[in-house]
């Protein structure tokens, strides 16, 4: 069954993710593309002072299709990279069908809108790529059911079947919010949301909440920190899209682990080659409101005083989802979820996101990251240095080791 994807068609490269007109009305025509296929931009995903946004593109055709598209990644070739699973020599999409089995305590998605076949394309994405049926629920954060928003719909597609993917044993939450716009709130899904969710996965032995969507940094944002402390919940949130020197939130929070953007290079025949950053794909900055927090005293001679970000990075193009069809999405918006059922199937049941980041970043000081499950990302743009940096954070996933 083909599904038709209603979203604007924006004018530029991936480069230009971020732009937003000053009177705060989003930018109807934009165009580019990522090797050779056309990029295409949502509404929901331009950035707006007050509005909310999504951090995904689609990438080859907004006519969602019978099959997985040539190309985007799978699971199993995911994991495969990433030495999750065992798998073929080169990693090559085709040929990559090992896929994660782990998983514990309980995974929160939070979204806006409403996604009333969530549980059916979830099955069916599970079933294509030999992924065992999990425990599966929808919540209303206020209670009630919220109306669908067609933007949100892929990323809320995006979001559950990768964690799930990733961590198919952990209970699986979406929690779903109304929107709201400026001047009402300053972010949203509501963060009525974001509570109901770090509630869930603490009352289900803890695990992971992961936000594909951010908001522009506001002076006010340091009140908003304190609810992503659950006990036992770890917070996961996309960097953003827009490229290195545009801050948002919450992803700047100091109690959140900020996930950033990298790509995949293979081969003619398919094989994995190495990994890098994209200029102006995965987000990161410097925040000019959250001060350092302690655990980044280990880099303060590249963020001074103030909260650097990414923390880690995952690859950000191109996804297989199925939404009534199968179509090929990126953007850190796959990142996110995808990190944090990595961390969740590795077990860790970190107090808080802020001890989950103290052991990342001792590690790192220790200089043991890059020997014990961490990829060092150097190339890509001028900014992607060795060691930590704005490109991907300490880096990106290899096995289990030190999540």
């Amino acid at each position: 069954m083909k599904r038709s994807i209603a979203v604007f068609v924006v004018v530029g490269v991936i480069v230009s993710l971020g732009t937003y007109l000053s009177s705060g009305s989003a930018q109807e025509q934009q165009t580019g593309t990522f090797r050779g296929r056309t990029i295409i931009l949502p509404e929901s995903s331009i950035p707006r002072p007050g509005h909310i946004n999504t951090n995904y593109f689609i990438v080859g055709s907004r006519e969602f299709t019978p099959q997985p598209p040539f190309g985007a990644e799978t699971p199993g070739s995911v994991a495969c990279v990433y030495q999750l699973v065992s798998g073929p020599t080169g990693c090559p999409i085709t040929t990559s069908t090992n896929v994660p089995t782990g998983g514990v305590g309980a995974i929160a998605i939070v979204d806006a809108g409403d996604y009333p076949t969530a549980a059916s394309d979830l099955h069916a994405f599970d079933a294509q790529f030999g992924i065992p049926d999990g425990d599966f629920e929808v919540v209303y954060a206020d209670g009630t059911k919220p109306p669908v928003y067609s933007d949100w719909e892929v990323e809320e597609s995006l979001d559950i079947e990768w964690a799930h993917a990733m961590a198919p044993n952990a209970k699986l939450y979406l929690v779903e919010s109304v929107l709201c716009t400026a001047p009402q709130c300053n972010t949203d899904p509501t963060w009525q949301a974001v509570a109901v969710a770090g509630k869930l996965v603490a009352q289900n032995g803890g695990g992971v909440v992961s936000m594909s969507w951010g908001d522009p940094e506001f002076p006010q944002e340091l009140q908003y920190d304190k609810l992503f402390t659950a006990p036992g919940v770890t917070y996961f949130v996309s960097s953003g899209d827009s490229g290195i020197g545009v801050p948002s939130y919450p992803t700047a929070s100091p109690n959140v682990i900020s996930v950033g953007g990298t790509y995949f290079n293979r081969d003619n025949n398919g094989n994995f080659q190495n990994e890098q950053y994209y200029t102006g794909g995965g987000g990161g900055d410097i925040s000019p409101y959250e001060p350092r927090p302690t655990y980044q005293n280990i880099i303060s001679n590249i963020v001074g005083n103030f909260r650097g970000y990414p923390d880690v990075a995952s690859d950000f193009c191109c996804a297989a989802i199925y939404l009534q069809g199968w179509g090929s999405v990126g953007g850190t918006s796959w990142s996110s979820p995808t990190f944090a059922g990595i961390v969740n199937a590795a077990g860790m049941r970190a107090k808080t996101s802020y001890d989950a980041h103290t052991a990342l970043y001792a590690l790192y000081g220790k200089g043991l990251a890059y020997k014990h499950g961490y990829y060092d990302i150097t190339t890509g743009d001028s900014h992607c240095t060795k060691g930590w940096d704005l490109c991907a954070g300490v880096g990106t996933p290899r096995t289990y080791a030190g999540k």
